[in-house]
């Protein structure tokens, strides 16, 4: 158990949380959520102790361990891969190396002996014999491969080093574990494996976010951050939606009810109160006046962009035809032979592990890259829109937003661009902020105004939804949802991918594909079964072999 006593926390003269307090118990999984800049993250370091709060404090249960995902992807550059996911609970890798360093000693001493003895049992105790293979088993499950397992950290790629991390929250069965944003550059196979892991799991779970399908997964109770509070609900993210309009439509319904009995005792009240015979009931009536009482219904700090995207001209027969395309980047093979048509109704997710695959096609069908083989054409009626995953270049100016987006708009009219940017949440002065100092946030929803501007009818994005927060993810998914023109498009927010595609190609890891006409969940499902089939056809070979 873990709980938050009377906790305040001001930064200046700017409370971010007042007087907050909630208990989080054994065997549930809380989704921490709120509007960006609420204080998920910050309400996360105060409960790990990262963070001092002005006032109050933080209970846990004596002898209770508490894990967190750490941030800083560079701590442990000078650490084996293995090492790294043990460390995970530090008492059994201080142990580890204490043993190691008296094993190591030439001038062995009876002192060391017993102290050698002492630390195997609390080592044994600590079920420490299995901890290389249940560090590996996590690695295995995250889709980190074993030859990487006792590679230096400083040695991994980025994606990689986050799924280390990830093993070394999940380590050693914490009775406490905080998660900040995990499913930030996972693919979609690591955060299916991470689902089924958190629900398996027996002890207290914190996590922040942005991913509605993940949290609706694996989430018990929603703790709701607003105006400096925590609301608790049970239940996941729909279920938390759910009741919260509903609450709000039902304290709005009850303050007309009451407004309407307020008007009624007034009316009543300004007639009789001179009327001699009527003034005792007038002056009930200002009793029962002052006892009643509006309910403060405050709006929600939360705010929605409204992203639509219209085409400017309709999209003929003809949209794409990709064939036999290879690509070898480095000495690896990034895509083998690919050969696929796209028809005027398509709304294609790209998914699996291999992402630079994803994102090398992406770019050879906008001409930013040269295939080494094959071919590509677009219809003769077709316009694209391309959102890249690297922005870098695109940022690096110092054109303030609006100039910038106005290049790419037909009516070259500040104010008709100003508009794009208010629906995007760019109010007032935020339009002559430079492009280079924009936060990650910032620049997503820049390139997304930029793709409504444009008005294609052919949309091509890569992981559009890295950086942004619940709210314009779900902005982005009704956006997509309505779009009547083709789809191609990356994407690790399970929900996106299931509620717009209805074709999904799977790159694999030599560089070729899966291409079916289905939903994800029903691709998903239909992979599973295979898999099922493949384990009960080699169990079937064994037992004939035998």
């Amino acid at each position: 158990m873990i709980q938050a006593s009377n906790i305040t926390l001001r930064l200046g003269k700017k409370a971010l949380f007042e007087e907050v307090n909630i208990k989080f118990t054994e065997g549930n999984c809380y989704g921490l959520i709120g509007a960006n800049g609420a204080g998920k993250s910050t309400f996360l370091k105060i409960l790990s102790g990262q963070l001092e709060p002005t006032n109050g404090e933080i209970i846990i249960t004596p002898g209770q361990r508490l894990s967190f995902l750490q941030q800083d992807h560079f701590k442990y550059d000078e650490y084996q891969v293995l090492d790294t996911v043990i460390m995970g609970n530090k008492r059994l890798y201080d142990i580890m190396k204490e043993k190691d360093a008296i094993y190591m000693k030439e001038d062995f001493s009876d002192e060391d002996g017993i102290r050698a003895s002492e630390l195997e049992a609390e080592f044994a105790d600590m079920d420490g014999w299995n901890a290389e293979s249940d560090a590996a088993t996590l690695l295995n499950g995250l889709g980190v491969p074993t030859e990487e397992h006792y590679t230096m950290m400083k040695d991994l790629p980025g994606a990689l080093k986050v799924k280390v991390l990830l093993a070394q929250a999940l380590f050693g069965n914490p009775d406490i574990l905080l998660l900040d944003e995990p499913t930030n550059h996972l693919d979609l196979d690591a955060i299916a494996w991470l689902e089924e892991f958190l629900i398996n799991f027996d002890n207290t779970v914190i996590v922040v976010s942005h991913d509605r399908y993940f949290l609706n997964k694996v989430c018990t109770n929603i703790a709701d951050i607003d105006y400096g509070k925590i609301q608790l609900y049970a239940g996941n993210y729909d279920f938390w939606y759910e009741s919260s309009q509903l609450l709000v439509k039902q304290m709005k319904e009850a303050n007309k009810k009451k407004e309407e009995k307020i008007k009624e005792l007034q009316d009543f009240i300004s007639r009789f109160s001179a009327n001699a015979s009527k003034s005792k009931q007038a002056t009930s009536r200002k009793k029962a006046l002052e006892k009643i009482q509006l309910e403060e219904i405050r709006p929600s700090s939360r705010k929605y962009p409204y992203i639509d995207f219209r085409p400017a001209r309709d999209i003929g027969n003809d949209v794409l035809l990709v064939e036999n395309i290879s690509k070898t980047i480095d000495g690896v093979k990034i895509l083998d032979n690919i050969s696929f048509i796209l028809g005027r109704e398509d709304k294609v997710a790209f998914v699996g592990g291999n992402e630079l695959a994803k994102t090398t096609l992406f770019k050879i069908i906008t001409g930013e890259m040269e295939p080494d083989e094959g071919t590509y054409k677009w219809g003769v009626t077709t316009s694209q829109s391309y959102f890249p995953k690297d922005n870098t270049q695109i940022f690096d100016t110092d054109l303030i937003i609006v100039d910038w987006l106005t290049q790419f708009s037909e009516i070259k009219d500040a104010t008709y661009v100003r508009g794009f940017l208010g629906r995007m949440l760019f109010a007032g002065e935020d339009g002559v902020k430079k492009m280079r100092v924009l936060s990650g946030g910032e620049k997503v929803r820049v390139l997304l105004s930029r793709m409504m501007i444009e008005g294609s009818n052919i949309l091509i994005l890569d992981e559009p939804t890295d950086h942004l927060d619940m709210e314009s993810i779900t902005a982005l998914n009704n956006g997509l949802i309505k779009f009547p023109g083709v789809l191609l498009f990356s994407s690790r927010d399970h929900q996106v991918v299931e509620t717009t595609a209805n074709r999904i190609i799977e790159f694999l890891p030599d560089g070729t594909m899966i291409d079916k006409i289905t939903t994800y969940d029903e691709y998903l499902a239909n992979d599973e079964m295979a898999r099922k089939r493949s384990v009960y056809n080699m169990s079937a070979d064994d037992e004939n072999d035998n």
